[in-house]
């Protein structure tokens, strides 16, 4: 008979091999070439409104909107939603031109309320599509037209690349959370994309038919808005597709305090969505619904810092019971199969896409940033959390 202890350490080391397997995968298929889809030209008579969601951003708006508005025609709306603004944000929006909504409900605080506000606004005169871009994006010359034709000819919600980047002289150090970035919202969709499957939607840059927009519940304070989105379009039958050639960018915080409220959104609001999985897995098996399926097995795949740190542990753990307490190896095989493809799935990844951010020498800063992580983690499991939305502070100057 196999002991208890073996099947609960081989147990755990196989639930790890779906995250990493599946990471793996993606990675190795990103590495092939990826080519932008033909499309027809020919019909440009769609509508287009571009959301703009905003909660106290009057200082930084101006740029975006201004990236915006070149690239809208005479029919297209360009609307900006001042959401529980205690600053100028509405005047802004206003001398520049826009559509602004104001919302003031501050019981209800969220960008997907302030989506949700916009949608409800814009059901007096549909458009054909809606984008959501950000407040603080800068993006790409011609993305708007180039997304709307593709949306507009596939009938699909689309993905444009979206990518976080150091800010110039940045007085905090953030090629690894960049690196980090590219992995997630570049790498890894472009696999999927290359096996021709769904991605997750990443919170700007979104482009959706109005129907189908118009279709799936907005409101909510959900930390990770944009996955939910992309889980509930799944669920009906319109999983969003990525559209690799347009891209879009933000900068990462320059304060330790901005810096350390947008990862505890970000990691708590990941892992809060991965306890949903097991209910929406019943839904898709129940449904065949394999696009949904896709996502969730996306969606399985933690932050990156804490899938390493929890595969260190699987092989220190199922080692350690084997040198000591005489269990069977077998566990011990799968953590080093696990890491394996973890670590070779990171370098792939570095060799293609990551060279110009993380130079060789930073590898050797992987120890202090582990410990930094590990504290982070300790602190949400004593109850240091984010539980609703806060904006980032992006303010440029302050402690440290």
């Amino acid at each position: 008979m196999i002991p208890l202890l073996t099947v609960l350490l081989l147990g755990a080391s196989a639930i790890l091999t779906i995250p990493v397997g599946f990471l793996f995968l993606q990675v190795l298929a990103s590495l092939q070439v990826t080519e932008e889809p033909r499309l027809d030209n020919g019909d440009n008579s769609f509508q287009v409104a571009v959301v703009v969601p905003a909660h106290n951003e009057g200082s930084g708006l101006v740029p975006t909107i201004r990236d915006i508005r070149p690239q809208l025609g005479a029919r297209d709306r360009l609307i900006v939603v001042a959401d529980n603004c205690s600053d100028d944000t509405a005047a802004v929006a206003a001398a520049e031109g826009c559509e602004v909504l104001v919302r003031d409900d501050p019981g209800r605080i969220g960008k997907g309320y302030a989506l949700a506000w916009a949608i409800d606004s814009l059901k007096l005169a549909p458009p054909d599509l809606v984008v959501f871009i950000d407040a603080d994006c800068r993006i790409q010359s011609d993305m708007i037209a180039r997304l709307a034709q593709a949306c507009n000819q596939l009938k699909r919600p689309l993905q444009a690349c979206f990518l976080m980047k150091q800010a110039e002289n940045s007085p905090i150090d953030h090629s690894w959370a960049e690196f980090a970035w590219i992995i997630k919202n570049w790498v890894r969709p472009l696999g999927l994309t290359n096996l021709q499957l769904p991605v997750q939607l990443m919170g700007t840059g979104m482009i959706f038919p109005w129907e189908q927009i118009q279709a799936v519940p907005l409101s909510s304070g959900n930390l990770v808005e944009d996955m939910k989105l992309g889980l509930d379009l799944a669920a009906i039958g319109s999983a969003p597709l990525f559209f690799p050639f347009v891209v879009g960018t933000s900068e990462f915080p320059q304060t330790e305090k901005g810096t350390e409220s947008q990862r505890l959104r970000w990691v708590q609001g990941h892992i809060g969505i991965i306890g949903a999985v097991p209910k929406l897995l019943l839904r898709a098996l129940f449904n065949r619904n394999p696009a949904l399926l896709v996502l969730l097995l996306d969606l399985a795949i933690p932050p990156l810092s804490l899938l390493g740190l929890l595969l260190a542990l699987s092989v220190v753990l199922d080692l350690g019971a084997a040198l000591t307490l005489r269990v069977s190896t077998g566990p011990v095989f799968v953590a080093f199969a696990n890491s394996f493809m973890f670590t070779a799935s990171i370098a792939l990844a570095w060799l293609k896409f990551g060279r110009d951010i993380i130079s060789p020498a930073k590898f050797l800063l992987l120890g202090p940033l582990a410990i930094k992580k590990v504290v982070l983690y300790f602190g949400m499991m004593v109850g240091r959390t984010a539980s609703s939305w806060i904006r980032t502070d992006r303010a440029k100057h302050g402690p440290k």
